[in-house]
């Protein structure tokens, strides 16, 4: 099982504030709206040096988008920022009438996703999101890892022409993906070849994934860990080669099992190659106010819950 040093554990929200503010200066068509959360979101560099491409809408999530729409007929790239819970389920109508139906170049950027909010609570904590959004026609769905590699995708997806749903989150996780890295929009991130079970995590699970392989690598098990950055465009082909090599799965995510990763696997692996997939993810429920770390534990996000996953696809793996 390789290593992933690292030196240091940032927010992945920053790595989208850095990203934006890097946009600002190399493309003059990138705009930045906010729905009262201007902080939170990381977007004071970008206003203080691009006053006149920032727009602070209020409270006022579903106008923002509709504005966000308009923006793009005039040619410019508009970037929304507020939380997961209002970028998607306060404003899906808008979403999916003026952005996704009409296939605008609209960048919806949410952080403070899943139940690593924490102590926000279950009305926040939105874990349906990933779901709501890959079943919108012409939307792309991006899930990264880690302060770098969101700052790579918030890049990315300015040069990526068409509607995209970029998630991020507010707890502070290791950053262990190059500084230098070339985000590919659809293209999955093999960190450990493995021959006894695939591992396909995605956003704060990839860190939970590489710790769970340490432990299975001590009880003799080679795991293929797979970084599904992408969730819609699915890397199809990178999953099935992994696969037909290992012969059983898991998925990781933050996110409801209905509707998110490990759904959109289960589709392929139906169709293409039926093998066994085990999914770690919230089990039909909402979630509640604690600590990153206790709701982790509690709703089986842990690297132990991962271990447990992939003991259980063992099992039923044909000898």
């Amino acid at each position: 099982m390789k290593d992933f040093p690292y030196t240091e554990s940032k927010d992945t929200r920053s790595g989208f504030g850095v990203g934006l503010h890097e946009l600002g200066k190399s493309n003059p068509n990138v705009v930045a709206l906010t729905a009262d959360l201007t902080g939170s979101l990381k977007m004071d560099a970008f206003k203080k040096d691009f006053p006149e491409r920032f727009f602070q809408v209020g409270i006022a999530e579903a106008n923002m988008m509709g504005i966000a729409a308009g923006l793009t007929i005039g040619g410019k790239i508009p970037f929304t920022g507020t939380f997961a819970n209002f970028s998607t389920g306060r404003v899906y109508d808008q979403i999916r009438q003026s952005i996704a139906y009409s296939d605008k170049n609209v960048k919806i950027c949410a952080s403070h996703a899943g139940v690593t909010l924490g102590e926000d609570g279950a009305t926040h904590q939105i874990l349906e999101d990933l779901g709501m959004m890959k079943m919108l026609p012409h939307m792309t769905v991006i899930n990264p890892c880690d302060f770098n590699q969101t700052k790579a995708a918030t890049i990315a997806i300015a040069e990526h022409e068409g509607p995209v749903y970029l998630r991020f989150g507010r707890p502070v996780v290791p950053n262990f993906t190059p500084a230098d890295q070339k985000f590919e929009i659809g293209k999955a991130v093999l960190l450990n070849e493995g021959a006894d079970v695939s591992i396909f995590a995605t956003g704060h699970l990839v860190w939970k994934a590489i710790l769970a392989g340490h432990i299975l690598a001590e009880k003799g098990i080679d795991a293929e860990i797979i970084n599904i950055h992408t969730i819609k465009p699915l890397d199809a082909q990178a999953i099935l080669e992994s696969v037909r090599k290992t012969r059983c799965a898991v998925s990781a995510e933050e996110h409801q099992m209905n509707g998110g990763l490990g759904d959109s696997i289960a589709q392929l692996l139906s169709r293409e190659e039926p093998l066994p997939l085990e999914m770690v993810a919230v089990n039909d429920s909402f979630g509640e106010s604690g600590t990153p770390d206790q709701l982790m534990e509690k709703y089986g996000l842990m690297e132990n819950d991962i271990v447990a996953a992939v003991e259980r696809v063992l099992a039923r793996k044909a000898k």
